[in-house]
Parts: C-alpha cells; sequence; structure tokens
C-alpha cells in the first residue's frame, strides 16, 4: 500500500466565536500540502487573521481541529507547533527588537536551547537565504523597510518552520523591494501560506489560491482562474488593480 505524505496543515471544520459573541469563523475545512504556496484571500472582516491565528495556538479552537505535519494544535504541543509555524507579521518592527541583526535571528532558537556553532549555522543560513548575510552586525532600525522585512523572514526561516505565514507580504514596499522579495519566496524550500490583499503578488508568487468570506472558505482553486472569474471576485469584495488582466492560460 503506498502511503500519503503528511501535509503541512490540516484545517478542520474550524469554528470560532470571540468572547463578545461574535462568530469569526463557521466550519472552515482546508488542506496544504508539503511545498505548496497557497494565497489566502477574501475582504476585511472576513476572519483571516482569526484563521492564522489559530494555526500557532494564538487562539484555541471552539470547534474542529487544527493539525501541523500531522500535529495536533493543543496545550501540550505548543512548543512543537510554534517552531513549525513561522509567522511574520505585517509590520516587521514589530517582529525585530534586538540591537543586532544577528541577535533578533538568533532569539527564536536560543530560546529552544541553541547555543555555540549550531545556532551560528542557524542564523547565517536564514539570513543567506534572504540576502542579508552582509547585515548580520548591523542595527535593524539602520535597514530599509524592504531589507526589515527580509530579516524579519529570516527570524523565522532560523526556526526552520514546517510552514512560513505570510501577512500582507507586499505591503509597504516600493517595486524593486517587492520585486526581491517574490524572487527570495519562490526560492523558499518551505511550505507558504501567503495572507493578502494583492491580488497580482498572489497571482505572480501562489499556483493555488483559498477565498475566505464570511468565515468560510467560499472558493479554493488555481489562482489564475479565480482571479478570471469577474462574479466571483465581486460577490466577495475582491477586486483587480485598474487596468490589470489576468493573463489568458
Amino acid at each position: 500500500m503506498t502511503s500519503h505524505p503528511v501535509p503541512s496543515l490540516e484545517v478542520s471544520g474550524l469554528a470560532y466565536a470571540y468572547p463578545d459573541g461574535t462568530q469569526a469563523l463557521f466550519g472552515v475545512d482546508l488542506v496544504i500540502g508539503r511545498g505548496e504556496r497557497v494565497a489566502l484571500l477574501g475582504p476585511n472582516g472576513a476572519g483571516k487573521t482569526t484563521l492564522v491565528m489559530h494555526l500557532n495556538g494564538i487562539l484555541t479552537a471552539g470547534h474542529g481541529s487544527v493539525r501541523v505535519a500531522g500535529l495536533d494544535v493543543r496545550a501540550d504541543t505548543m512548543k512543537e507547533i510554534r517552531r513549525r509555524v513561522g509567522l511574520v507579521f505585517q509590520d516587521p518592527d514589530d517582529q525585530l527588537f534586538m540591537p543586532t541583526v544577528r541577535e533578533d535571528v538568533a532569539f527564536g532558537p536560543a530560546n529552544l536551547g541553541m547555543r555555540g556553532a549550531e545556532l551560528d549555522r542557524r542564523v547565517r543560513d536564514a539570513l543567506d537565504r534572504v540576502g542579508m548575510l552582509d547585515a548580520i552586525d548591523r542595527p535593524p532600525h539602520h535597514l530599509s523597510f524592504g531589507q526589515r522585512r527580509r530579516v524579519a523572514v529570516a527570524t523565522v526561516l532560523a526556526m526552520e518552520p514546517e510552514i512560513l505565514v505570510l501577512d500582507e507580504p507586499s505591503s509597504n514596499l516600493d517595486p524593486a523591494a517587492r520585486r526581491e522579495l517574490a524572487e527570495i519566496l519562490r526560492n523558499l524550500d518551505v511550505t507558504v501560506l501567503m495572507v493578502t490583499h494583492d491580488l497580482p503578488y498572489a497571482l505572480e508568487l501562489c499556483e493555488r489560491s483559498l477565498i475566505l468570506s464570511g468565515g468560510v472558505i467560499a472558493a479554493d482553486g488555481a489562482t489564475r482562474a479565480l482571479l478570471a472569474d469577474a462574479d466571483l471576485l465581486a460577490a466577495h469584495r475582491l477586486e483587480l488593480p485598474y487596468g490589470f488582466a489576468v493573463p489568458a492560460l
């Protein structure tokens, strides 16, 4: 019998209501295979942030389950889950708080007890993967916004995660920084879930997209096909930039 690889992420029947009674998720089901790059699209208030906060246990499911590489997200697995799920915030300054780039990137692995040559290898490898090794001893606040975003990605890569979750990765980037980040993400050997309103960036980087709307997965398919469906986009308050046309297959 052929064994099937364990997916990077499995979400089943996930529902969640905030303490004030606001129901944010109504039963989310999704599976992301190892090595996939998937975009999570949806209007404001759709539940995207709530879903992401379940992936590393910031929020606990009211109903349903979340599994990361076969491991259930539970109180007793939280340390390993937070290593496996690397979340890159929209604002890199929320992620960088140490005096040097080296110390920021080392922070996560050091907290897991890593020291010495192995810690140095992790830091250098992560920075090299995002093209920021030359900045290893610089203060983060001396870097450009795009460079700080790349260092923020490195802080997560240093943990050797199963899945990289990016919150609006293209926001506030100039065209050159946007292109540089896209090249980095394309070359990473890691599963990626990209939460974005930037539909062209989703098309550029992710063959598959999910549309989360009203607390459920409203569509799941090839990014090109979803973005070419004007009625689908309109129904979920998604819009392509003026003049942008989805290239034909």
